[in-house]
């Protein structure tokens, strides 16, 4: 069945238990993301955006609650299921880059590759350099991490999200440790990958600037939606 949301989700709720104290950081959450949307989550600390993000990515469960992601149905998979569904599906950018210091950029973009069964070494080597040339880092494939500026990292970190060719990405703060001009850099790399590439993209940030690059931005309080904005995109 064909829906018209790629990202759907239905009275979404989290909760956590620390002894006799119930946590709720996302509580009966409605949201729809189009295919190839970008959209930027906003708002106070503690206001359940990490755990959003965490839950459209399969790195966490939801307690309750509908979350489909194309026709795949997080909320009825177990975790074995989730760790199978986000290697094929969805690439993780992090803040911090994650990479490996003592791998050079293209390994450590080929990384997710070596656990694809039936690519050969050719095929690895291949999508590698199409997705250092995405982000325009081809001269820079034998470079390692601490031969690399920041912005130049996390444009690294981004071909390794994306050499799966996954449909989803997720990002945490991606611009939050760079100067503003690596910063705007990343975000119309972002922008290209949703635009130019089909990309459905959902960020997490703080920063106002960055919220603007995508083409609409929500904002959550203490698990819930509490205002909706969008503007066009650029």
């Amino acid at each position: 069945m064909k829906h018209s949301a790629f990202i759907r989700c239905r009275g979404l709720t989290r909760i956590y238990r620390k002894g006799r104290i119930e946590v709720i950081p996302l509580e009966n959450l409605d949201l729809d993301v189009p295919e190839g949307e970008f959209l930027a989550l906003m708002g106070p600390s503690g206001s359940g955006k990490t755990t959003l993000l965490n839950l459209i990515s399969g790195i966490d469960r939801p307690s309750s609650g509908q979350l489909h992601i194309g026709d795949d149905d997080l909320a009825g998979m177990s975790r074995g299921q989730l760790t199978k569904w986000r290697a094929r599906s969805c690439g993780y950018i992090f803040q911090l880059y994650h990479l490996v210091p003592i791998l050079s950029a293209f390994e450590n973009v080929e990384l997710p590759l070596l656990l694809k069964k039936g690519l050969s070494r050719a095929d690895r080597r291949r999508r590698v350099a199409g997705a250092l040339e995405l982000v325009g880092l081809s001269d820079r494939a034998n470079h390692r991490p601490t031969e690399l500026s920041g912005g130049q990292e996390q444009r690294v970190a981004i071909a390794r999200a994306v050499v799966a060719d996954p449909p989803l990405l997720v990002a945490d703060e991606p611009t939050g440790d760079l100067d503003r001009e690596s910063a705007d850099q990343i975000l119309d790399l972002l922008r290209s990958l949703s635009t130019d590439h089909g990309k459905t993209i959902v960020m997490v940030t703080h920063d106002a600037r960055a919220a603007d690059a995508a083409s609409r931005v929500l904002h959550l309080e203490k698990g819930r939606l509490v205002e909706k904005s969008s503007h066009a995109q650029k």
